[in-house]
């Protein structure tokens, strides 16, 4: 009855205009929101404002969709829970582990004025961090087997020195931060799994790759326990991230995945401290309005924690909003400049832009004032906050008000040198000492000295204490798992045999090797087949039914094709992950199961397919964040080559891969031509990586195009995995009229042809070699070089390449479906004159033949090489050249294919 009557008051006042009468009706929509949320709750508040806007619409009325709400913390001051830790004691250890990171920092440059480092990043997340630290990070000695944690890669200095607190780092550490090199124990820059094998866990630079790699993370620890391979522990992935770095394509590039996959284990918390590099992240704007927009449109639980402790007894005097007002249409570049002048300032700025504000701050002093603190320097805050995300079942993003560089003051407080703040002097350093009370005396000031407790004391007990009732301390990279049993040899030897007269593409023997691996019952389960969206390319299909694709919901809807034997199948504990089309999303799950070894002692096999020019040209930085981490498996380059994916052209068409693999030093890349070879480099692949464990991962690229696959020569296997071998010797007796013939790929078999033409229609001799990994061969090169330079009184060692071509009169000509730069690597080893055909420049749509002759890499322009380069040895007639051309039908004014 009560309801009724104020909804009848309201539509009697709606006719009047006054603003008397306006503020009257909105104060009774206000009062009667209120009296319904009081009697029936937030359920039937949001029912009535859903009616409402239903019925606006049948109107024409249509609002403005806003996906923001106002800048203010989104857990209100009454439903903070209790802070369980002790207040003063953490504030202590805080301080510590500030002046620790800060003194490494400020040592290092004075060691050597170039070494860098960042100050401002982790003095914006200090109070990020601890809170977690003392509350929530779990560590694998937890009962959960330990949370996975993204620190934000700026801020390595406050963790290290944690560490050093723990005792797990010593001061020669800290003193040799970013001294890798120093005779001594050194830290590196950034978290490195490489050059820090028992500690990082996850490199978080490049920025931007922590986003869409944690996502991924969360993911695939679901896609394990819903193949039942690990229980469900309620382990969280926490990616701590800069405001500045979401925009990195990757960082909000799969913010739509986590609430479609229910991933109610993964956490983000954004360190909105305003500033990028060089200055404000959206001077003009606001970046947290900015990514709630974000990350609320894509169905995250979003909680803004912008407004610390001081600001809840001004906002609960703010009846009529202006306060709230106020914090709405400051700018961002406002905010960052409040916090590098001072409490007058801000009075008259800030609050003095409204009379009622300033009234409201009167009683405060301007120190006061300049004291208030952003929500993420609010442990109480921040606690709520962590609270709230872990208790929500969903992924949950927690934008954190910071100030960068806090603490720093006149050295570099929320100024737009923070990033780059290295250095502080004496009267910085005291002024840095006094706000943080930390116990350095005036005469060792200037030194910056370390500072540790007493290791009875009540910080260092605390500290232990918290760590050890979570499970341990953190960061930590632990290897424990058993080396897997090989899968019998029967499943490889079949393509030993060859295809017996056969046309077989390598993308078929391929997916066939897969598919044996897959069916042996206790192998099979170890292996995580990735693909972006393109399977029924690969002729990966016949999978789909066989193990399914992964979803977490199952497969809620009758495929079209479900009358098909090869229909759309996703199933809960599907083994396939078909990811769409997102080579970074489905390199991070490469990254995710390679890494399963070390994140959860369980070894999986990820085997990531997908169109060899979207690989390294697109994902080179996950790939290399994935040689960082250590991750193993194989990454399998499908049509690949610039000329064997006929009619794609020159988005399609990869020329370069094989030479964009040779910067990762712990990726073996191979470009097999037949099914055998690819047999014995997967084999060797899984010995390798998980029989002895190295820590290495594989590349190989396999084409679509048919031809009989041949049997595996004898003892070819030591040549295969080396880089070369020879797969067909000259009939002719030894002369001086010999040329040998790389070949690679599905070019390998235009060299075979071209073999045939020198010696039936020429007459000159012609051994063929099949190179499977350039790359293989040059690294063999460089250490055995190294290894004679170090060694001068030794005997010299010999490179597998001059094992391997040791005739100085011979002519050697290679021919790759890549650039010519690829066989050019191994160019000083050649003993002989070396010419290389490869596919400089742009793709075409075209059939493969015409691609070849295009590019040059056919039969003919094999035969036309070996030919020209023995008429430059003298060991032909010149004139012999002009016949080849005319033989050969080679148009001689054709475009050069590198600029065409």
């Amino acid at each position: 009855g009560e309801y009724q009557i104020k909804v009848h008051i309201m539509s009697n006042n709606s006719s009047i205009g006054s603003r008397e009468s306006i503020d009257a009706e909105n104060r009774e929509w206000i009062d009667s929101l209120d009296y319904v949320y009081q009697n029936s709750g937030s359920k039937r508040v949001l029912e009535l404002l859903r009616i409402l806007q239903i019925r606006s619409q049948e109107h024409g009325v249509h609002a403005h969709f806003t996906a923001n709400t106002p800048y203010l913390n989104t857990i209100p001051v009454e439903k903070q829970p209790a802070y369980p830790g002790n207040r003063d004691i953490e504030r202590r250890i805080k301080s510590i582990i500030r002046w620790n990171a800060m003194a490494m920092v400020v040592r290092a440059n004075r060691v050597s004025k170039d070494i860098g480092g960042h100050i401002s990043t982790y003095a914006s997340a200090a109070t990020l961090y601890e809170v977690g630290f003392n509350h929530f990070f779990r560590a694998k000695g937890h009962e959960c087997g330990g949370d996975h944690i993204y620190f934000q890669g700026h801020s390595t200095p406050g963790i290290y020195a944690r560490s050093f607190l723990e005792g797990r780092l010593s001061e020669k550490h800290l003193e040799n931060f970013r001294r890798e090199l120093s005779p001594e124990n050194g830290l590196s820059s950034y978290p490195h799994p490489w050059l820090m094998p028992n500690y990082w866990q996850f490199p978080t630079v490049s920025m931007g790759l922590s986003a869409i790699m944690s996502i991924y993370q969360a993911r695939f620890d679901k896609y394990l326990i819903d193949r039942g391979h690990k229980e469900d522990t309620g382990q969280k992935i926490w990616a701590f991230l800069g405001d500045g770095e979401l925009d990195e394509p990757e960082s909000l590039g799969a913010i739509t995945l986590p609430p479609r996959e229910r991933l109610d284990n993964l956490i983000f918390v954004i360190n909105c401290n305003l500033q990028r590099l060089d200055g404000p992240v959206r001077g003009n704007g606001k970046i947290i309005q900015e990514l709630e927009a974000a990350f609320r449109g894509a169905g995250w639980n979003v909680i803004k924690v912008i407004w610390g402790s001081e600001w809840d007894t001004l906002l609960e005097k703010d009846k009529d909003g202006l306060l709230v007002k106020r914090m709405d249409e400051a700018l961002d570049g406002d905010y960052q400049k409040y916090k590098a002048m001072d409490g007058a300032f801000i009075r008259d700025k800030f609050f003095g832009k409204y009379e009622p504000l300033r009234k409201l701050v009167e009683n405060y002093s301007d120190e006061q004032i300049f004291r208030f603190k952003r929500g993420g320097h609010d442990p109480e805050k921040v606690y709520t906050a962590y609270k709230a995300a872990v208790e929500y079942n969903g992924p949950t993003v927690i934008l954190a008000k910071t100030v960068k560089g806090y603490g720093l003051g006149e050295a570099g407080e929320g100024k737009n040198i923070s990033h780059v703040q290295k250095k502080l002097n004496e009267e910085e350093l005291r002024e840095f000492r006094n706000r943080f009370d930390i116990p350095i005396s005036d005469k060792d000031i200037a030194e910056a000295p370390f500072y540790k407790p007493d290791k009875n004391g009540p910080e260092m007990e605390y500290l232990h204490e918290r760590r050890k009732e979570l499970g341990g301390y953190l960061p930590e990279r632990s290897v424990k798992v058993k080396p897997i049993i090989m899968p019998p040899n029967n499943i490889f030897e079949e393509f030993y045999a060859g295809s017996k007269g056969r046309d077989v593409a390598t993308t078929m023997a391929f997916v066939q090797l897969l598919t044996k691996l897959l069916n042996d019952k206790e192998f099979g389960k170890n292996i995580v087949p990735i693909v972006p969206d393109e399977a029924r390319t690969f002729g990966m299909e016949a999978l789909f039914r066989k193990v399914g694709i992964y979803s977490r919901a199952g497969q809620l809807y009758d495929p079209v094709d479900s009358e098909s034997l090869l229909y759309y199948k996703e199933a809960k504990d599907g083994a396939i992950l078909e990811e769409g089309i997102t080579e970074a999303g489905a390199m991070s799950s490469f990254i995710a199961a390679g890494t399963s070894y070390a994140t959860h002692g369980i070894i999986k096999i990820p085997f990531f397919i997908f169109y060899s020019m979207f690989g390294f040209q697109r994902i080179g930085d996950l790939i290399w964040a994935a040689g960082d981490m250590q991750a193993k498996g194989f990454l399998v380059g499908g049509t690949a080559g610039r000329t064997t994916l006929a009619g794609e052209g020159l988005q399609h068409q990869d020329g370069n891969s094989h030479l964009l693999a040779y910067p990762v030093p712990n990726l073996r890349a191979y470009d097999p031509a037949y099914a055998y070879e690819i047999a014995v480099i997967v084999k060797d692949g899984i010995h390798r990586m998980y029989e002895k464990q190295e820590n290495i991962f594989y590349y190989l690229t396999i084409m679509n195009e048919t031809y009989p696959m041949p049997p595996m020569p004898k003892g070819a296997e030591t040549g295969i995995l080396k880089g070369m071998y020879r797969i067909q010797a000259s009939g002719k007796a030894k002369t001086k009229k010999k040329v040998v013939l790389l070949g690679s790929g599905t070019i390998l078999n235009e060299a075979v042809k071209a073999s045939g033409i020198l010696e039936k229609k020429y007459n000159i001799a012609a051994d063929v070699w099949s190179v499977t990994s350039y790359k293989e061969l040059y690294k063999d090169a460089l250490d055995t070089e190294r290894w004679n330079l170090l060694h001068p009184d030794k005997k010299q060692k010999e490179t597998y390449i001059n094992k391997c071509l040791d005739e100085p009169d011979c002519v050697y000509i290679a021919a790759t479906d890549y650039l010519k730069a690829l066989p050019l690597t191994m160019a000083k080893w050649i003993p002989g004159r070396f010419e290389v055909l490869g596919t400089d420049g742009y793709g075409r749509s075209d059939s493969r033949d015409m691609l070849r002759d295009f590019f040059e890499v056919n039969a003919q322009f094999i035969v036309l090489a070996a030919i020209h380069a023995l008429a430059k040895d003298k060991k032909v007639e010149p004139d012999l050249v002009k016949k080849v051309i005319s033989d050969m039908e080679i148009d001689t004014e054709k475009p050069n294919p590198l600029y065409a």
